[in-house]
């Protein structure tokens, strides 16, 4: 492939990482990019958890995160996934650690399939509001007690064969960083770094690095770097991309599209999470939506439709709802809606099925390029619809 060929390359070349096993769930660029979601039931409920995770295995959850704030709560982890498997739900789980969590992520390491680590607080000491500077020496003392706190949970993790997350946030950097490195993708990459060097020293590779940021420029410059650093290195770790705390509604849906469809489309991410001030189960739609789009992952129809103009020849957004709420459980197809012949045959070439405007209270329904069949409007949903099962292409809805 020559340069000009790369350049307008329509397909994404993923950056080539290492597969991570999560369970029985893989990680990794020679795999579909994963999709995962986290539960806001407060982990000591073990009945209104497990409830939780199961809402969200049902939506198409495929790996789903809890929070461990305490013991308790780890050890709670250990009656959540025993109720799970009783009911033949074997979802992965992931333990949350954050503020001095050693103990913590060692309980619920023997529960769950990856513990996810936050390295600005694993190793956490109040902020000092008189301090002006971080000495080498301080540096590196801290830098000391963090191999020592962190190394029995990698050679857990190691020896259990089971998964990490080193799960860095632009909010939450360590105060030696930020004097350091300043509030920077720097010095969220060297956040992450410094708890991945560790791990190879360990010879642990189950490792997946996410460099979260509520703002989409700084995750955006974050991952970016991050994925150059360990390429330097020689490093090829899995990505969990994610803008955190990205609200709610349109705004929410919008804003983590922007920084994980632009890192997703640069070959960037092998798993991830929309994080919206929602229920759970409504992040997932977004995540598959995403990866959609961006021709990463087919699981649902593919709608392709013209804005309409003045040649339209029938209330198009009408007929587009009353298609999907016809087709939209069938998987794998692209079924395109038209509102008239100028255009429609040429900019629908690609879908499976065409059902287009062809003159006053008439439609063409095509397969491809084909014209099949010409209808009147008011046959035209249930004639789509034949036409699919007569191609044996139809399911019925559950």
């Amino acid at each position: 492939m020559t340069a000009l060929d790369r350049r307008y390359d329509t397909k994404i070349h993923r950056r080539v990482t290492r597969t991570v096993m999560v369970g029985d769930v893989p990680i990794g660029s020679e795999h579909p990019v994963v999709v995962q979601s986290m539960i806001n039931e407060d982990t000591l409920d073990i009945e209104g958890s497990v409830a939780g995770i199961l809402r969200l295995v049902d939506v198409g959850c495929e790996i789903v995160r809890v929070t461990t704030p305490t013991i308790g709560h780890a050890k709670a982890m250990g009656k959540i996934r025993a109720s799970l498997r009783g009911k033949g739900c074997n979802v992965p789980l992931v333990a949350d650690v954050h503020h001095n969590g050693i103990k913590i992520a060692l309980e619920v390491a023997k529960h769950v399939d990856k513990v996810r680590i936050n390295p600005g607080l694993f190793v956490f000491d109040k902020p000092d509001p008189d301090r002006t500077e971080f000495t080498k020496d301080e540096f590196a003392a801290i830098g000391g007690r963090i191999r020592d706190t962190f190394e029995p949970l990698v050679t857990t993790l190691r020896d259990q064969n089971k998964a990490l997350r080193i799960g860095v946030n632009h909010g939450s950097l360590a105060e030696r960083m930020l004097f350091t490195y300043g509030d920077t993708p720097e010095g969220m990459v060297e956040s992450a770094m410094e708890f991945v060097r560790i791990c190879n020293e360990l010879d642990f590779h189950n490792i997946v690095i996410s460099m979260k940021a509520s703002r989409a420029p700084v995750m955006l410059a974050a991952y970016r770097l991050m994925a150059d650093t360990m390429d330097r290195e020689g490093l090829n770790y899995p990505l969990h991309l994610g803008v955190t705390e990205a609200g709610d509604g349109d705004y929410g849906r919008i804003k983590s599209t922007a920084g994980i469809a632009s890192l997703l489309s640069r070959g960037l991410g092998d798993t991830l999470r929309v994080s919206l001030t929602e229920s759970p189960e409504k992040e997932i739609p977004v995540c598959y939506s995403i990866l959609q789009s961006l021709g990463l992952r087919k699981t649902m129809v593919e709608y392709v439709a013209c804005p309409s103009c003045g040649r339209t020849l029938f209330n198009l957004e009408e007929v587009l709802h009353k298609v999907r709420d016809a087709t939209h459980h069938l998987k794998g197809l692209d079924i395109a809606v038209m509102g008239c012949i100028v255009n429609g045959p040429g900019e629908m070439a690609d879908a499976d099925y065409g059902y287009v405007g062809k003159g006053p209270g008439t439609i063409a329904l095509y397969r491809g390029r084909d014209e099949i069949r010409k209808v009147p409007e008011s046959e035209g949903v249930t004639a789509l619809i034949d036409l699919i099962k007569g191609d044996g292409r139809w399911v019925d809805p559950e």
